[in-house]
């Protein structure tokens, strides 16, 4: 790899008599993980359900849900289809690890496309409090809206604006805040040649001001008392250390509590920068952010037609910590927690769970609803093999002798979609867009 000379050069210079052992690092491959999505099942059940031989001894140390895996065929299976696990860097699972999520949180992520710490999130919040995932690029935003749905989570809302409007709408609103910082991807470059052939001193520093901009206005939604992780994928300490320094220096709100690289001659991953900051004072006086307002229940009969008929769960009771409202967005139906915030005026891409499609007279469940439920909440489910699951995510049929009307379909114990028996066939609601 021909890498730049005022890059390498920095890189000497910062880690002296160890600059060797990093440059060599680049003549391997880097190493590939996956993290278990417990939303959807156990690590325990995964590991004893999934066919590559994972085992603990594969375990990413930062994080229990991470592990190593070296077949390529994993990205194409039917249980990544299924949101079992999501494919991630190893060191991009620190920074999450960092923030301290818990259960009934309030969080945001910042700059959250393609989704892979924002559904870490997810996880850790067990679908309990609310979990806002911001995207400024709209089609990058339509791609973490996908992944939100295919990991099952319930939670979130996906909207797409600068971060100057965020800090605007959720004054001291969060109690964590993660700001995954767009980059000059240095640490990424052992996998991504491009992030090289785009490299410059000058994007490192637009980088480094956009950075900046972006940490100041996620810092205004976060609480007194609240956590911050900044993070990137860069070596550059214009865009690492100097900008924490700086928003530190400038806001003495606020705490430094760890600041570290992740190296790719130390650990089993790429580079990565993260620093935990936690708010100590608050504003004077903060503006109440309005709640959103739900429909009424009367005028969605069909759903609750189609609740009765096929689930056990009752969606009323969704969240563990909350009440759940419904709203519409056209003929879209959403749930959304009772608390969460006033979508008036936002981008929005996912507002809620997505229920589904109210048609005339009748109530058409979505693929994110498939995705959230398990079999234990439904009347008719099915699962299937692997390689019926194949076919079904080509859009094929296969025959069927259950009984009619809508199934859950399941892989593995794995939600995958809906299927709709009628005169021995299971008909294929696997959604045209996904199909491969």
């Amino acid at each position: 790899m021909n890498l730049p000379q005022d890059f390498t050069e920095r890189i000497r210079n910062i880690l002296k008599d160890e600059y060797s052992d990093f440059i060599k690092c680049y003549e391997s491959e880097g190493n590939r993980a996956l993290r278990v999505n417990t939303l959807k099942g156990s690590i325990d059940y995964f590991l004893n359900t999934q066919p590559w031989g994972l085992s603990q001894k594969d375990n990413v140390p930062w994080c229990k849900e991470g592990f190593y895996f070296l077949e390529p065929e994993i990205g194409t299976h039917p249980f990544h289809a299924a949101g079992a696990y999501y494919i991630q860097e190893p060191s991009a699972m620190i920074p999450v690890e960092k923030l301290d999520v818990k259960p009934g949180h309030k969080v945001l992520d910042m700059c959250a496309s393609p989704g892979g710490k924002s559904t870490q999130i997810a996880s850790k919040l067990e679908n309990k409090g609310l979990l806002v995932c911001n995207e400024i690029n709209s089609q990058r935003a339509a791609v973490l809206s996908e992944n939100i749905e295919r990991m099952g989570v319930a939670n979130a809302l996906v909207i797409s604006h600068e971060p100057s409007l965020i800090s605007e709408r959720f004054p001291e609103f969060f109690d964590r805040v993660l700001v995954d910082s767009p980059c000059s991807g240095e640490g990424m470059f052992r996998k991504n040649p491009e992030a090289v052939e785009m490299w410059s001193v000058q994007n490192v520093r637009m980088c480094a001001e956009r950075s900046g901009d972006i940490l100041y206005h996620a810092s205004l939604t976060l609480k007194p008392g609240g956590l911050l992780v900044y993070s990137t994928c860069t070596f550059a300490p214009e865009e690492d250390e100097e900008c924490i320094e700086g928003f530190i220096k400038d806001n003495p709100g606020f705490e430094l509590l760890l600041m570290d690289k992740a190296w790719p001659h130390k650990i089993k991953g790429e580079g990565h920068f993260y620093a935990l900051i936690k708010k100590t004072i608050g504003q004077d006086s903060v503006k109440k952010i309005k709640t959103v307002k739900g429909i009424s229940q009367k005028n969605i009969g069909d759903f609750f037609d189609f609740q009765k008929e096929n689930l056990k769960a009752d969606t009323r009771n969704l969240f563990k910590d909350a009440e759940t409202i419904y709203t519409l967005f056209g003929s879209e139906l959403y749930a959304l927690r009772e608390d969460a915030p006033d979508l008036k005026g936002l981008k929005v891409l996912r507002p809620g769970l997505h229920l589904g499609t109210l048609k005339k007279n009748r109530f058409e469940p979505s693929f994110a609803f498939s995705h959230f439920l398990k079999k234990e909440d439904v009347y008719n489910f099915t699962d299937i093999d692997i390689d019926t699951a194949r076919s079904y995510i080509k859009g094929n049929t296969f025959p069927s002798d259950e009984n009619k009307g809508y199934h859950l379909i399941l892989t593995g114990g794995y939600s995958l979609s809906w299927g709709k028996q009628s005169d021995g066939i299971m008909k294929n609601h696997y959604p045209k867009g996904l199909r491969r």
